[in-house]
């Protein structure tokens, strides 16, 4: 009986042993099929509005993208603080700098500044981001890693607006060498002040400069310098300006002094303008020129023509006025005098006074018609021209003519003839019959208004063609 019962058991045991590893084996062959389901099953969308089973499949991630690349590996990022600068607590970390000029995109007068865009290259070493290499070959990187790592921390002084371009990415380059030096490019526009003296506007010349500085490190800790000297400056041979000729672009170094914080190394790009002047000669300085120009044939329309000189005069005052505030709405209100502002002034006076010459001419003529008025009512004997030689007593002799209808007053006018009124008045003690030379005196009344105009002629042209001989002499 105790055998039947061994023999039993042992039948048990030999039978699930091969039941577990019959299954075993079953599970080993039935692995990979589901992994590969597995598989296939994750990379199905499996959200929203797609059931499963659909064909539209989930693009692999980017392992570019990874917060763990093996890159970062090689440069041991994890392995020290790049919050701390290299060779912290030692000597001061020298940062070589050089620039390529892309762009000068504008130059305002109004708001004295000028927009240029540039590449701005760093070079340093940092021992930390050495990696062993064969071949010697540097790893080029795009603005992700530039997050990770020690950069210098350059700003633009006196800048209004600066920004990186972003087009299709983020126009930065990180190159990082086996022996730990690296090259940190990048594309920026900066607009910048820019101290302007227009006092010889426009025929001035300016000097505008771009400053860059370390913003928190001090010249204990970071020593900016210009890479290759003036060399470090490199531009664009088609860079061109509308209103100006760059003449040269340089470079200089030199610190600043912060009163709070210390002493910085500031690097200097120094371009010099020249203005081009055709364009105000054209709207500015011609325009004026013949504004005046143009007053001056009043002095040959005849005085009496007044319909004419007036408005002539007035006319030219206005556009005077209107040259004179469409060069100032583009300008700074500066406090001081600009060379163009002593040209349209002055030309402007001349103007003016082609007018008030017109108004003394006319005044004197009515002062000259209401005399001869008076002495036509007045005087007993009035005569024309007398002949101081001839003793004999004009009594009650008139002139007929009316100067109002001729003009001249008894005589044809003309540019080689003067008029003149010529009054005898005889005064005497004695009777009116006796003739005697010694009761008799001579009055002359002369009031030559014609003249005026040909002086005009003549003075005005030579004044302005010489202020013009001096103006041009000192600002040219």
């Amino acid at each position: 009986m105790q055998l039947d019962t061994v023999l039993v058991f042992v039948c048990v045991c030999l039978v699930g042993a091969a039941g577990r590893s019959s299954a075993h084996k079953r599970g080993h062959k039935l692995e990979p099929y589901k992994q590969s389901r597995l598989r296939r099953e994750t990379t199905r969308v499996d959200g929203g509005t797609h059931k499963s089973g659909s064909p539209i499949f989930r693009r692999s991630p980017d392992m570019t993208k990874s917060p763990m690349t093996k890159s970062e590996q090689l440069l041991r990022i994890d392995d020290h603080d790049f919050t701390m600068r290299p060779a912290f607590g030692g000597p001061p970390i020298p940062v070589g700098v050089d620039v390529q000029v892309e762009s000068l995109d504008t130059i305002s007068e109004a708001d004295m500044d000028f927009t240029m865009t540039l590449y701005l290259r760093h070079y340093w070493k940092d021992e930390r981001l050495s990696f062993p290499s064969t071949n010697n070959q540097s790893m080029t990187f795009d603005s992700r890693l530039v997050k990770k790592i020690w950069v210098p921390d350059m700003f633009f002084v006196h800048s209004k607006r600066s920004f990186i371009h972003d087009t299709t990415t983020d126009n930065v380059m990180l190159r990082v060498y086996p022996d730990g030096n690296v090259l940190y490019s990048l594309r920026v526009t900066v607009t910048a002040m820019c101290n302007m003296d227009l006092s010889r506007f426009p025929l001035d010349t300016q000097t505008c400069s771009l400053e860059i500085e370390s913003y928190a490190y001090t010249d204990d800790d970071l020593m900016l310098y210009w890479k290759k000297g003036n060399e470090s400056l490199n531009t664009d041979d088609k860079i061109s300006l509308s209103q100006f000729l760059i003449q040269k672009f340089h470079t200089t170094t030199k610190l600043a002094f912060y009163s709070s914080t210390g002493w910085y190394n500031r690097l200097y790009i120094h371009f010099t303008l020249r203005r081009h002047v055709f364009f105000f000669l054209l709207q500015t300085y011609f325009p004026a020129t013949l504004m005046v120009m143009l007053s001056w044939v009043s002095f040959w329309i005849d005085r009496r023509a007044v319909p004419a000189r007036v408005p002539l005069g007035i006319t030219t005052v206005l556009t005077m006025s209107t040259i004179i505030t469409g060069v100032n709405a583009s300008m700074p209100r500066v406090s001081y005098i600009k060379a163009v502002d002593i040209y349209l002034w002055v030309s402007f006076v001349f103007v003016f006074l082609s007018v008030i010459e017109y108004a003394a001419v006319n005044y004197l003529t009515t002062v000259q018609e209401r005399r001869e008025r008076k002495l036509r009512n007045q005087l007993p004997c009035t005569c024309g021209i007398a002949n101081p030689e001839e003793d004999i007593m004009m009594t009650t002799c008139y002139s007929d003519v009316d100067p109002s209808a001729s003009g001249t007053y008894g005589m044809p006018e003309n540019g080689g003839r003067q008029e003149r009124i010529l009054a005898q008045l005889t005064l005497a003690d004695g009777q009116r019959t006796s003739r005697t030379k010694t009761s008799r005196g001579y009055v002359n009344i002369w009031i030559d208004t014609h003249a005026i105009d040909k002086y005009s002629r003549v003075i005005f042209p030579a004044a302005y063609t010489l202020f013009n001989i001096i103006y041009w002499s000192i600002y040219s």
